[in-house]
Parts: structure tokens; C-alpha cells; sequence
């Protein structure tokens, strides 16, 4: 568990960083045309200046926005690990307490099958004790008219 979410931290972390990372520069302009043409297309193309403000505006808003996506993305994977983590933890409990009640029950029946045992045995001892005393009786009565 701890390293799902050192995994998850890291992850977060490394989605931050990417998206905090500057985009690459835009590509080199274009070999200047010939003067004619250039005054052709400076007719067209709005000031170098605005375009720039433009693209950075943009930028800007693509980062923020990739930037506010790991957050969230962080944010859901960091409450899936929890609920992850809360419903192993519940079943660990669960069974824990299951083994318990189970171990609970096991010696129980371990134990009134030792006082069966014992009492069994208490049982025969007691019954061969008799069993003599009625064969020493009986020799003895036996033995006993033989002297009259």
C-alpha cells in the first residue's frame, strides 16, 4: 500500500512538472520574401507583436488547463487508492476477525473433547477400580466358606 502511494505522489508530481515545462519554441520563421511580395502579405498578417500575445495566450491557457486535467486526475486516482486501501483494509478486519472466531471455536472444541477425553478415562479407571474390588470380593467369598 505504501508504494501505490509513493506511485501515486510521484505520478502527480511528474504530471505537474510535465505540464509546468515551457512549450517548445515556435518553428523559425520563413526566409524573407521579395519586396513586392512582402507588401502583399504585410497587408494580410496582422502585427508580429499581436500574433505573439496571441500564441502566448494560448499557451498559457493549454498549460493552465493541462495543469487543472492532473489535478484532477491526481485528485481521482488519490480517492481510488483510498477506496481501494478502505475496502482492503475492511476485508483484512474481516477476516481477521473470521480466523479469530474460527481459532475461538477450534479450542472450544479442543477443549470439551480434552474433558470428554479425561472424563472417559476417569470413566474406565473408576469402572476397572470396581471391577478388581468385585473380583477380590468374590475371591474372598469364596475363600472364605473353604475355612469354615
Amino acid at each position: 500500500m505504501n508504494k501505490l502511494i509513493v506511485a501515486l505522489i510521484a505520478s502527480a508530481f511528474a504530471a505537474v512538472a510535465t505540464a509546468q515545462t515551457p512549450p517548445p519554441p515556435p518553428a523559425a520563421a520563413p526566409a524573407a520574401p521579395a519586396k513586392s511580395e512582402m507588401k502583399k502579405d504585410e497587408m494580410k498578417m496582422a502585427p508580429a507583436g499581436d500574433m505573439k500575445k496571441d500564441s502566448m495566450a494560448k499557451t498559457d491557457s493549454q498549460t493552465a488547463a493541462e495543469k487543472k486535467a492532473a489535478v484532477k486526475k491526481a485528485k481521482a486516482d488519490k480517492k481510488a487508492a483510498d477506496k481501494k486501501a478502505a475496502a482492503e483494509k475492511k476485508a483484512a478486519d474481516k477476516k481477521a476477525t473470521a480466523d479469530k472466531m474460527s481459532a475461538d471455536s477450534k479450542s472450544s472444541t479442543d477443549k470439551a473433547g480434552a474433558d470428554k477425553m479425561a472424563a472417559d478415562k476417569k470413566a474406565a479407571a473408576d469402572k476397572a477400580a470396581a471391577d478388581k474390588m468385585a473380583a477380590d470380593k468374590a475371591a474372598a467369598d469364596k475363600a472364605a466358606p473353604a475355612k469354615k
